[in-house]
């Protein structure tokens, strides 16, 4: 079947000599595409690496196959240039972080329209901002959303967030809960947009420590969650 859709890059790797397998978000869901001779040298060749670098945002004509199997592209465009993020060291590691765990959560080709829109206009966001050192924090927070493990809207009286059950809670849970420091920096990164998110200071170690959180928090809810290759590497960009 012939379809039009935007598409967010996830990922691309080599396959043979000069042919990539690229895996993006689309508005249909996940898909796979074979993408022959990219990285030959010909100056004939149909489409450019450049299309397929992490977080691109493409309109493609594709064919799309049945489920698990290779599709391939008819035509492509970038549809939203991105100018900050493939130039700035600190947006490129945040990029590459979230398409790897976007990557391995995101399994199913089905439509999700508003999940689609909170990434890529996330992904715009975080190219056109400056004081972007907290947005992988506050990215994986708001994703739980769309997840369905949006935590629950805190009350004053509140002293602890359990992890099990995604909840603020005022009685101590039994295990995999959250307190002190860790709570109070969590509860006002709930209630904080990418705007605002500049606003919310943050030491390098208390933001080692949030993520430490969130990572514990998807790997609780998502079964197929792992630890992302990329974390080491963020962690050394933020300290």
């Amino acid at each position: 079947m012939i379809e039009s859709t935007k598409a967010i890059v996830l990922s691309a790797i080599k396959f043979k000599d000069t042919s990539l397998i690229v895996r993006c978000y689309t508005q249909k869901g996940i898909k796979t595409y074979l993408v022959k001779g990219v990285l030959s040298k010909s100056k004939s060749k149909k489409f450019k690496i450049a299309y397929f670098q992490t977080f691109t945002l493409l309109d493609i004509v594709a064919k799309h196959n049945n489920k698990g199997q290779l599709n391939y592209i008819n035509d492509i465009r970038v549809y939203q240039p991105l100018h900050n993020i493939y130039t700035n060291i600190y947006k490129n590691t945040i990029a590459l972080f979230l398409a790897e765990v976007l990557s391995s959560i995101l399994k199913e080709e089905a439509e999700n329209d508003l999940l689609f829109q909170f990434i890529e206009n996330a992904i715009i966001w975080l190219d056109t901002h400056d004081k972007t050192n907290n947005f992988h924090l506050l990215f994986l927070i708001k994703l739980t959303k769309y997840l369905g493990f949006y935590p629950n809207q805190p009350k004053e009286t509140d002293s602890f967030f359990n992890l099990q059950e995604g909840k603020f809670t005022f009685h101590k849970p039994i295990n995999h809960f959250i307190s002190g420091k860790e709570f109070n920096l969590f509860k006002t990164m709930i209630g904080t947009n990418f705007e605002g998110i500049s606003k919310v200071k943050i030491s390098a170690k208390s933001r080692q420590n949030l993520m430490d959180v969130l990572i514990q928090y998807f790997a609780l809810h998502l079964p197929e969650f792992r630890n992302p290759k990329s974390l080491p590497i963020l962690q050394t960009i933020f300290k």
